[in-house]
């Protein structure tokens, strides 16, 4: 077992039951990474800031500092002999990730004009292309805004994954990999949530960042 899903486990022996998923999660994610994709993430309430928690943990160095290539380096100071330097001492490598509730104008315009259930889904049609991934972040598994989301996903041949609880709800069968909390409380779901993204985000900067 990977020392991150071991110290998760150490501190959550309830998910013990869950680490297969979360190795799967994470391989899915690091081959969409690997191949060229993106990964778009959709939730609400507290599950919507967990996405923008992700996005800042995956687009950013998270443990490390991930500093460019020395290609890239030379790159930009012939470039820019000036501020070259500057550019590349303040920029990290990234995995590029996308939270869908981030867009608000967009978002309140689907919703008024359109269908609010709608919102995410429409996203994933705009931004999403076959082999990238979506996560879908929903404590009860039912929200409706995100398993339509799931749905066009399929069809576009996306890789889904959820983030769910216990029962994991209709999003269980919308979902290659679901990683289902053992708990029931919305709150105790979100607390080991939390702590499980934080693992797959480090599993997956120490995968493409294994020199910093």
């Amino acid at each position: 077992m990977d020392s991150f899903l071991e110290k998760l486990v150490q501190k959550y022996p309830d998910l013990n039951g869950c680490t297969a998923d979360i190795e799967r999660t994470f391989q899915v994610l690091q081959e969409t990474y690997a191949q060229g994709g993106k990964v778009l993430i959709c939730g609400n309430g507290g599950s919507a800031a967990d996405t923008e928690h992700i996005v800042g943990e995956l687009m950013k160095g998270y443990l490390s500092k991930r500093p460019v290539s020395l290609q890239q380096r030379y790159a930009f100071v012939t470039e820019y002999p000036d501020i070259g330097e500057y550019i590349a001492d303040h920029l990290q490598g990234a995995l590029p990730t996308l939270s869908l509730v981030s867009q608000v104008g967009l978002v309140t315009a689907y919703a008024n004009d359109v269908a609010p259930d709608m919102i995410f889904a429409q996203q994933v049609y705009g931004y999403g292309v076959k082999g990238d991934a979506l996560i879908g972040i929903s404590t009860s598994g039912n929200s409706k805004n995100v398993l339509h989301a799931l749905r066009v996903a399929r069809v576009l041949q996306l890789k889904t994954i959820g983030f769910t609880g216990r029962t994991g709800g209709a999003m269980t069968a919308l979902c290659d990999v679901c990683i289902r909390v053992p708990w029931e409380l919305t709150a105790d779901i979100q607390e080991r949530q939390l702590a499980i993204y934080h693992a797959l985000c480090a599993m997956l900067e120490e995968a493409f960042f294994p020199d910093v």
